[in-house]
């Protein structure tokens, strides 16, 4: 896991990193806490928030984790 998102759900700190791993490797495994999110309406919106942010692609998702991608 490259980058983990915990309690405090997802920071300015969470972003950069993010942007800084993808330009760096281009493929970002992330993983969120089971506390902060309840359902997999809750990570489907997580997730497709940090997609748009970074302007990655979500190119696979199973539970709490997700690997990301952009060219």
């Amino acid at each position: 896991v490259s980058v983990r998102v915990g309690r405090n759900g997802l920071t300015d700190a969470i972003f950069n990193e993010l942007t800084d791993q993808l330009n760096k490797r281009k493929l970002v495994k992330i993983k969120a806490n089971k506390g902060i999110l309840e359902g997999s309406s809750d990570r489907a919106s997580l997730f497709s928030e940090i997609a748009e942010k970074t302007e990655s692609v979500l190119v696979f998702q199973r539970g709490n984790v997700a690997v990301f991608w952009k060219s």
